[in-house]
């Protein structure tokens, strides 16, 4: 591994660490305490210490094939600590628990069967053998959970307790919707590739001739829903943790999520008429009737 690249990847190490740290004091803002110690801290902290143990064995092993399952195990145990050391929660914050509790159990699940059927994640064939750079990607998921969470984790954990109203109902509309868009279209997906006709062919069916990403849209509106459902409860510096649909859009159009599938498709597909046809003519994220 070279000098730069271990730099860099230390680098990133130290900058997840420190969003990370901001966010926990910043949601902490007003929220319960335990033993003087804020529980949306506690969370933060929780989130990075499961992925950093979880790399252990991994690292050893050079293997990426529990990063998504523990990245929902993640979610599923902070959420469940915020709701055990919080004060006594009110129809919002059980609400809002049980849609980060349903979404994580199904994506985690859904995950992890794919890469068992795969063998393997692309993402990870270069760093799995880098140490440090396979270390950045377990706290980066650390963060990852942390800030996709933290307006739930504001809701749970916050303290300020109202009953639901227009603007509550709003954003359990939009999770809902988002929550459909997501497992539909992953589940056409998965039925597509298992089509033994369908072998070596890009999807263009059910969402998928809507938009070329109807799963990441989905995933947009979940936690912008969550987000709109956290609105009238945020008091303080908590409201740092709108970021939680933003740092989705910037790192599913921006990072790791659509660039990442395009250039593979582009690679795969790319200068085949058909594709190219479905490329010109179709959203990439938010969808619309095909043309």
């Amino acid at each position: 591994m070279t000098d730069v690249k271990k730099t860099r990847a230390l680098d990133g190490i130290i900058i997840s660490i420190s969003v990370g740290a901001a966010i926990a004091w910043a949601g902490s803002d007003g929220g319960d305490r335990i033993n003087a110690v804020p529980v949306f801290a506690l969370c933060g902290l929780l989130a990075f210490a499961i992925n950093w143990l979880a790399f252990i064995p991994s690292a050893i092993a050079q293997t990426e094939h529990y990063y998504d399952l523990v990245g929902g195990i993640t979610y599923i145990t902070v959420t469940i600590v915020a709701i055990m050391l919080s004060s006594e929660l009110d129809q919002r914050s059980v609400i809002v628990a049980g849609m980060v509790l349903v979404w994580s159990i199904r994506l985690a699940t859904f995950l992890f069967r794919r890469i068992s059927k795969a063998g393997k994640d692309s993402r990870f064939d270069t760093i799995k053998t880098r140490p440090v750079s396979f270390l950045m990607a377990w706290t980066v998921q650390g963060l990852w959970v942390l800030l996709t969470a933290a307006a739930a984790l504001a809701v749970i954990t916050g303290g300020n307790r109202e009953p639901l109203g227009v603007i509550a109902y709003l954003g359990i509309a939009i999770w809902l919707a988002g929550f459909m868009i997501e497992v539909v279209s992953d589940r056409q997906k998965s039925n597509f590739k298992a089509n033994p006709a369908n072998q070596g062919r890009f999807i263009n069916i059910g969402l998928w001739a809507w938009s070329r990403h109807p799963n990441y849209f989905g995933e947009i509106l979940i936690w912008i829903g969550m987000a709109v459902i956290a609105l009238p409860v945020l008091q303080g510096l908590q409201w740092a943790t709108l970021i939680s649909p933003v740092f989705v859009i910037f790192l599913l159009t921006k990072v790791s999520g659509v660039p990442m599938l395009e250039q593979k498709a582009d690679e795969r597909w790319g200068g085949q008429d058909d594709y190219e046809n479905y490329k010109r003519n179709t959203p990439m994220l938010i969808p619309r009737p095909p043309v």
